[in-house]
């Protein structure tokens, strides 16, 4: 297990730097194997000062995975353009790293196999997945508005749902087994089930 070099640091950058040596540990031991002496010497501070900042290891967990949602999500969220670059990069965002690799998938295993059991964890998954498939939702209507194509609340929902389990699955396989696959090639299957089911181009000859 590496150690950090212990230094001093602000309230917000300390509890950082602990969810992150959290997540490290997550990531090596999986959940029951992560204790909070693990934590603090990843961290590369005393038990204690890993106390001060967090009540038990269940509120740990609960941040930590707060920031794996995060890590996910945030990215993606804040792509730029006009409607069609912002979806293309939306969904080549998803499939590329750091958001799509062995680390991701790791983590994401580890608490996925608490949500359905643990009341926090699972609030945590449906308002991550939420303001995920809401943002998707927004590329879509704005998307389908330019390209004159029906862009009312429900049909843009039904395609956020349809859309956001084939970005998941292709998430997962690239993770999973990524040197299976040609560079690009995941992203372009995307690209191309995309726009057969919008019946619309993305510009994904663009990619």
């Amino acid at each position: 297990m590496n150690r950090r070099t212990f230094h001093r640091a602000p309230e917000g950058e300390r509890r950082q730097e602990l969810i992150e040596a959290t997540l490290d540990c997550i990531s090596e031991f999986g959940l029951k194997g992560a204790t909070v002496r693990q934590i603090a010497i990843r961290a590369g501070v005393t038990a204690g000062l890993v106390r001060h900042y967090f009540e038990s290891k269940d509120q740990m967990v609960a941040e930590a995975y707060r920031a794996v949602i995060a890590s996910l999500t945030d990215k993606a969220a804040h792509v730029e353009g006009d409607p069609e670059t912002r979806l293309r990069d939306f969904i080549a965002i998803n499939l590329t790293e750091p958001v799509a690799d062995s680390r991701s998938i790791s983590l994401w295993a580890a608490f996925i196999s608490q949500v359905r059991v643990d009341p926090v964890l699972a609030e945590i998954h449906r308002d991550g997945y939420v303001t995920f498939r809401n943002t998707l939702q927004d590329l879509l209507a704005d998307f389908l508005a330019v390209k004159n194509k029906p862009a009312d609340a429900e049909t843009c929902r039904a395609y956020a749902i349809a859309i956001n389990g084939l970005v998941d699955g292709l998430w997962i396989e690239g993770c999973l087994a990524g040197d299976l696959f040609r560079e690009g090639e995941l992203v372009a299957i995307a690209m191309a089930s995309v726009e057969a089911l919008l019946g619309a181009s993305i510009g994904s000859d663009k990619q």
